[in-house]
């Protein structure tokens, strides 16, 4: 019989006492969230004169109690998400870039332009690696995010996203994928941390989904001249890597790949191996009518 040696036993533990007083922090957050729904809809009722809602008249005094105390750090439900990235900034992110398994010649070399792409980032070769192997390594070395790229028929089609050590996971679809040996004139890819932009973020969902982004890469020095840009163009999010020197006021823009458009369709609040963890966000399918809703 195989046991596990004792410093494998002591890391599982530990991952699973964090996963369990992260799950529970989550759990008090939704009764919090709920009790100060209660509270708003008191105060509202007071402040405007009207009778106290019928299904508040119970706890009315203690909820008004509880108002006296309230200031702007405790009117406000802290967040289970700004747990997540709370070192984010603090310490550069440490990725590792992998693909599905048995991976085409074309995957191989894309991933290895997703690994220029992101600096602080290794590739991995998965191998025979299963996602909960991967996820564990992951946890061993302190990744920060793990970062996995699919493919159908040697075409790369989907990209994951996956938080270390409780999530989020992000899954995209990616098409119109461009490697940089087929942009014509791609100069080489500099080490310096890259300026980011994110254009048309602006909903909730957005924010969230600039953060996942975001926080994939260190933060740049002010005289880098290497740009990537997220563009939100109708819910496709359009990835473009660029030099540029500026002489005068004149700037000169050059492409250095690759490039691809990328479509969110779910978002998972545990890593990639918790197929049973709660969704936070799912694409509809019901989505292809003449009146799309844009969520980003």
């Amino acid at each position: 019989r195989h046991f596990a040696p004792s410093g494998e036993n002591a890391m599982l533990r530990k991952q699973a006492r964090e996963r369990r007083e992260y799950l529970f922090r989550k759990s008090q957050e939704d009764k919090e969230k709920a009790q100060q729904e209660r509270k708003r809809k008191l105060k509202n009722a007071l402040d405007a004169g009207k009778p106290i809602p019928t299904e508040l008249r119970a706890e009315a005094a203690e909820l008004q109690r509880q108002l006296q105390f309230d200031d702007s750090n405790t009117a406000e439900v802290r967040d289970h998400r700004d747990d997540e990235y709370r070192w984010a900034g603090a310490e550069d992110p440490r990725v590792v870039v992998t693909t599905s398994r048995d991976p085409s010649s074309r995957l191989k070399m894309f991933v290895k332009e997703v690994r220029l792409m992101i600096p602080n980032s290794q590739r991995m070769n998965r191998g025979n690696t299963m996602l909960k192997e991967l996820v564990t390594v992951c946890h061993k070395n302190e990744i920060t995010d793990l970062v996995i790229v699919h493919e159908h028929r040697g075409e790369p089609d989907g990209l994951i996203i996956s938080h270390m050590p409780h999530g989020p996971t992000a899954f995209f679809s990616l098409t119109n994928v461009v490697m940089r040996h087929d942009i014509p004139d791609a100069g080489t890819i500099s080490e310096a941390y890259p300026h980011l932009i994110f254009d048309k973020f602006s909903s909730a969902l957005g924010q969230r989904v600039k953060s996942i982004l975001k926080y994939l890469y260190p933060v740049p020095k002010e005289d880098s001249t290497r740009v990537i840009t997220f563009a939100n163009v109708e819910d496709q999010i359009s990835f473009r890597h660029h030099t540029y020197k500026q002489t005068g006021k004149e700037v000169a823009l050059s492409e250095i790949g690759p490039r691809f458009e990328m479509k969110l369709y779910q978002i998972r609040q545990g890593t990639v191996d918790q197929s049973d963890a709660d969704n936070e966000w799912t694409a509809s399918h019901f989505l292809n009518t003449s009146k799309k809703k844009r969520y980003l």
